[in-house]
């Protein structure tokens, strides 16, 4: 922890003098609010749809929250990243934070490094089943692929960069899966990556073997940063006028209907990391932005902000506290076959709520415990910086 406030980026920096934009760290806070939503359901009945991710192809709300995530990472770097840093000093400054930000990711996944033991004891959890690509490790290979695309090229670089990205990965997909498993979970080119390089038993163990943080889906996801980087560089140096909020939400919607189109070749699907799904989650936050730079910023809109800028701060602290928490509620047992979280669920939520409300209460309530961490930390002034 630090008393320095810092955002997910490298170094202080300068496109144009500092001016403070709200309607970005509401864009985080609530993308990470929504985030924790997400992945806590509540125990004991299914999630509302929408906050469910979609099977394979298709899309529902939680399937925005990742790719806003890694659009706020962009955010933020088009404010603090300093493109005329000395070569040598950036690179080690991308590396370093890029690499402590996988070894949190992985640490995470480790938790909590022990298991029972046959004997009844306790032994130390093997490193040799843990779990190697996840949430915070794809953020830590964008944010270092970005931040270097970033240094060295300017925006038609980025822009061309982005299209070599995205047809880059259909091609590869098309090209190396087998004979009509281009989309298919255990056939495509990133699957069978990931097994020969990777190894089953360090991914994701809920599919089978298909990991959906893979490498090869990190290349199209790079956009989303840079997606994020070219909008909050547009709103600095446009400003809080009219035609700034016109034209983010022109590209957007741009964005959304070549999404609609690329769809018809290469599917919308979040766990393939599609570049048709790239497209639409880069659009609909762009939307999204433009609409809280009209409310937040030209019409004055402040009541209520704080519930969003106090985790939008902190967003790596928040989300790591609420992820290593909900895991260590479900190392503690409640009678035989329950732990805390699974009783809580259940036994007070869906009491009150049955079914999908409940669950969602649930994960609610939680969220706002984890937001109570987040104030907690901003009374104080620390920020999880890496």
């Amino acid at each position: 922890m630090n008393r320095t406030v810092s955002d997910t980026a490298p170094l202080p920096a300068p496109l144009a003098p500092r001016e403070r934009f709200l309607s970005l760290d509401v864009f985080r806070g609530l993308t990470i609010l929504l985030m924790i939503v997400v992945n806590t359901a509540g125990p004991g009945a299914e999630s509302y749809r929408q906050l469910k991710h979609a099977p394979w192809f298709g899309f529902t709300l939680a399937d925005l929250v990742f790719p806003s995530f890694l659009f706020a990472v962009g955010t933020a770097m088009s404010f603090s990243l300093r493109r005329d840093a000395p070569a040598g000093p950036f690179l080690r400054q991308v590396a370093r934070r890029g690499a402590l930000m996988f070894l949190l990711g992985f640490l995470m996944y480790w938790y909590p490094f022990v298991a029972a033991a046959p004997d009844g004891g306790w032994a130390i959890k093997p490193l040799a089943d843990t779990r190697i690509p996840g949430v915070l490790q794809r953020i830590a290979l964008c944010y270092v692929a970005a931040a270097i695309a970033i240094r060295w090229l300017d925006v038609r670089g980025l822009v061309l960069l982005s299209a070599a990205l995205l047809i880059g990965y259909w091609l590869v997909l098309t090209g190396l899966s087998g004979p009509g498993l281009a989309y298919d979970k255990m056939g495509n080119a990133g699957t069978r990556l990931d097994l020969w390089l990777i190894g089953p038993r360090h991914l994701y163990r809920r599919d089978h073997g298909f990991d959906p943080e893979g490498l090869l889906g990190t290349m199209p996801a790079i956009v989303n940063v840079l997606g994020g980087y070219l909008a909050g560089r547009f709103v600095r140096l446009r400003g809080k006028t009219r035609r700034t909020v016109a034209g983010l939400a022109l590209a957007g919607a741009g964005l959304v209907a070549l999404s609609a189109l690329w769809a018809r070749w290469m599917p919308i699907a979040k766990k393939l990391w599609t570049g048709s799904y790239v497209l639409l989650t880069i659009g609909l936050a762009l939307i999204a932005l433009a609409a809280l730079v009209e409310m937040v910023e030209r019409r004055g809109w402040r009541r209520g902000t704080r519930i969003f800028t106090i985790p939008g701060r902190n967003p790596l602290a928040i989300y790591l506290f609420s992820e290593l928490f909900v895991m260590t509620l479900a190392l503690i047992p409640v009678g035989p076959d329950m732990h805390v979280y699974e009783w809580v669920g259940i036994a007070m939520f869906q009491q009150i709520a049955p079914g999908p409300a409940g669950s969602l209460m649930c994960a609610v309530a939680y969220t706002a415990l984890c937001w109570l961490f987040a104030w907690m930390l901003d009374r104080r002034g620390l920020i999880l910086r890496v």
